[in-house]
């Protein structure tokens, strides 16, 4: 129970840092107290962490092909759709997280999610994995 804590609270982080540097990602209202953008950054993070435990499996067999032809660069692309996926998700329980572009704002945000990400399971210790 703790991992899955600890996972959620790693994607949170990371979509905090991309919606931080990124202008076109839009997480919690700007006018929010910070508790209020707290609970939106942990309730966008278990939507996160819920499309891609479901969705990216499949999309990403699907997609199998193309990925191995790329190289692995096709993965961004899918990784970009699940934050995509999740914006309009967000938008449906009337959560403020929007990304505005697929191209520009979802494929940062996602390389910057994946790299975030990374780096916090590196610092995590291994039983959190």
């Amino acid at each position: 129970m703790t991992s899955i804590a600890i996972k959620v609270l790693v994607n949170g982080v990371a979509l905090w840092v991309a919606a931080s540097l990124l202008k076109g990602i839009h997480l919690g209202q700007s006018g929010a107290p910070w508790t209020r953008q707290v609970v939106t950054v942990l309730w966008v993070a278990v939507i996160f962490a819920l499309v891609n435990a479901v969705i990216k499996p499949v999309l990403t067999f699907f997609s199998l092909p193309v990925i191995i032809l790329t190289l692995g660069l096709f993965s961004l692309v899918v990784n970009a759709a699940m934050l995509q996926l999740t914006s309009w998700s967000a938008g449906q329980v009337n959560l403020a997280f929007h990304v505005d572009h697929f191209v520009w704002d979802a494929l940062l945000g996602s390389i910057i999610v994946t790299f975030v990400s990374m780096i916090l399971r590196l610092v995590l210790p291994d039983g959190a994995n």
